[in-house]
């Protein structure tokens, strides 16, 4: 499986960006995905999920009511709109893909898109 982000950029503070993840290889295998972030200094962080189906979603607290996570399987990619967006939502942003190989679920990821908010 192999991820591409891309939609990252540097927007004002209340702007909005919507960030993609293409999915290609045995795309047939993969279930939850998921977007992070890292900034600069600190640790890599879950920011919202979704199951495999789009019927569930997660969120971190500090993106609930701004970010919205979606998946489309048909076109093979997942989608994080960032609304209200903030100077602490700076950071580098990844795509996770869970999927079923070796006998059970291996962790992909894409090579991140970088997020830079100004105040």
């Amino acid at each position: 499986v192999q991820l591409v982000e891309s939609g990252g950029g540097l927007v004002q503070a209340g702007g909005s960006l919507r960030l993609s993840c293409a999915a290609s290889g045995s795309t047939f295998s993969i279930n939850a995905m998921g977007w992070y972030r890292q900034a600069p200094g600190k640790q890599r962080e879950l920011v919202a999920a979704i199951t495999s189906g789009g019927g569930r979603t997660n969120y971190a607290d500090f993106v609930k009511g701004r970010f919205t996570i979606s998946r489309d399987n048909a076109k093979n990619t997942m989608y994080l709109q960032m609304n209200s967006l903030k100077p602490e939502d700076t950071a580098v942003y990844y795509c996770n893909a869970e999927a079923f190989a070796l006998g059970g679920l291996v962790p992909y990821w894409g090579q991140g898109t970088q997020v830079t908010v100004s105040s």
